[in-house]
């Protein structure tokens, strides 16, 4: 079991930083034309809507048509994207000066007031399930700009994380009318933003299709054309790596690692700033697979914390991170690595107990177990499949026969949002620990914008009162104990499995001379530089 720096070391030369914050001009090298960059991705992009979902398919792709006022490097510290600068002018008023000369892909020019759309349209228009950024704006009150280059923003108290925020909101252009609408997106309306690459096509679970920027603020991008190929199959992914037909492949399974290697392929990878766990539907009174033994339909025995710890307790992580993983994870006891701000060092990974887990279930009125369907995505996370089978053999060991349901992440994302299931095994990223609480933890409120992706509706007000407190306090090392507080709180009543913190593991061919990882696991044509001649 690998509990180490959730980060290996990386290293990362000037030269590649500039490339991938596009900030800085291309250098003679760069600004050759390098012809058509071939990806495949496991992400299987959902939405030509930059405001629709957050999630990564959605976010990785489309960062090369849009941008952030703000985006978080390497580090996850934060950097100037299309704001140049920002600061807080009193408990409730920011201010955000933006970035002169740029222009969106249709020729308009980009000013404060396409800011000021870009956040009453997530604040305002959107919807759930279409509001997966709103927590991100739930703080505002309201915003104006005094002048082009000026946003200045009114938060309901103290907004002390709102640069945070705006590092995972792409910036649209305000139309001549009204508010762009998703359908309108996704309907053929070409998606207009101010990133490195424009858009040329998109075959929704296929393919989408890039062409260079050649007006770029940030100087010419490398490529002349991009294209992403959806291969959603780990070994279609290696093998197209492997014969050339793509030049990078994400989400390389680290068993693949040393044949990938042996054939000539280069591997980056870097620690994630994301943990995938075992998620529970805490509210419902039936549960679909969810039975005793004899197959009879149960009360849901997820209500009762003693049968959630005990499940915790008789889950061998060791086993995922060592032997699923090959030692490309680390072992999770929170939403983050150990050691990233905003973590506890008192939660620790624990070694799988079975006598203990069985005593609770006796407890938990379930002697003899029972049985459950243990669905998850196959193909989307490393080790997902894998993980599932994994923990169904641990939990047997106390009595519960649970039948894995691995389906594509699409099949599996409709059905977890139908209610089919009962218990599953998810994943998530955040661009900080209280990011990925609020959205994960926090009972699910439209209004504050928590628990979007609280799909078991777990509520527990006393970690809500916790949480918004921690959220109250200036990003620093007050905020960051709060926030440990508040997750050994919310931890201790196991809403959640923390399983893993896998790597992300990308892989190159002859083309490509680097490529940067980052913890956020974005696969975007700015993270390379091609080879030299």
């Amino acid at each position: 079991m690998k509990l180490g720096s959730p980060f290996r070391p990386r290293l990362l030369s000037a030269l590649l930083i500039s490339i991938f914050l596009g900030s800085a001009p291309a250098t003679p090298a760069q600004a050759q034309e390098r012809g058509e960059l071939r990806i495949a991705t496991s992400y299987k992009l959902m939405t030509l809507d930059p405001q629709y979902a957050n999630l990564n398919e959605n976010t990785s792709l489309l960062s090369h048509i849009y941008e952030r006022l703000v985006y978080q490097d390497e580090n996850l510290e934060l950097k100037p994207g299309l704001a140049t600068s920002w600061r807080p002018l009193s408990d409730s008023q920011w201010e955000f000066k933006l970035r002169e000369n740029v222009r969106f892909h249709d020729g308009s020019a980009f000013d404060a007031d396409d800011v000021v759309y870009t956040i009453e349209r997530i604040r305002d228009v959107l919807k759930p399930p279409s509001g997966g950024f709103r927590s991100y704006v739930s703080g505002i009150k309201s915003v104006s700009a005094p002048d082009p280059l000026t946003v200045l923003i009114e938060t309901n108290g103290a907004v002390p994380n709102l640069p945070l925020s705006f590092s995972s909101i792409f910036v649209m252009n305000r139309p001549s009318e009204g508010f762009v609408t998703t359908e309108d997106l996704n309907a053929g309306r070409p998606p207009v933003g101010t990133g490195p690459y424009r858009f040329e096509r998109w075959s929704s679970g296929e393919s989408l299709r890039l062409a260079r920027n050649d007006d770029y603020w940030g100087g010419e991008p490398v490529w002349s054309k991009v294209t992403f190929r959806v291969i959603e199959n780990p070994a279609a992914r290696v093998a197209a790596l492997s014969t050339g037909e793509v030049d990078v492949a994400d989400a390389i399974p680290a068993r693949d690692v040393a044949s990938l290697e042996q054939r000539g392929a280069k591997i980056a990878s870097v620690g994630a700033a994301r943990v995938n766990f075992v998620q529970f539907d805490v509210a419902r009174e039936t549960l679909p697979g969810v039975t005793d033994k004899s197959g009879e339909p149960i009360a849901n025995p997820f209500k009762n914390p003693l049968v959630r710890r005990a499940l915790a307790l008789a889950t061998d992580r060791g086993i995922l991170v060592d032997k699923i993983l090959a030692g490309y994870g680390t072992a999770a006891a929170q939403v983050f690595p150990n050691s990233l701000p905003g973590t506890s060092a008192k939660l620790l990974p624990e070694a799988p107990n079975y006598e203990e887990a069985k005593t609770l279930l006796s407890k938990a009125g379930f002697p003899d177990g029972f049985n459950l369907v243990l669905a998850g995505p196959a193909g989307r996370y490393p080790g997902d499949a894998e993980s599932l089978q994994a923990i169904a053999q641990s939990w047997a060991r106390i009595g519960v026969n649970a039948q894995p349901a691995a389906a594509p992440f699409s099949v599996f994302n409709t059905k977890r949002a139908a209610g089919d299931y009962g218990v599953w095994y998810g994943g998530t990223s955040g661009e900080a620990v209280d990011i990925i609480l609020h959205t994960l933890l926090a009972s699910p409120n439209s209004e504050r914008g928590t628990g979007a992706l609280n799909f078991g509706k777990y509520q527990n007000a006393a970690f809500d009162g916790m949480l918004a407190k921690a959220e109250s306090v200036e990003a620093g090392p007050g905020r960051n104990a709060a926030l440990a507080q508040a997750t050994e709180f919310v931890m201790a009543d196991q809403p959640i499995i923390p399983l893993y913190h896998f790597h992300h593991i990308v892989g190159y061919g002859p083309r490509i001379g680097s490529y940067v990882m980052h913890p956020r696991g974005w696969t975007t044509a700015m993270q390379t530089l091609a080879a030299a001649e």
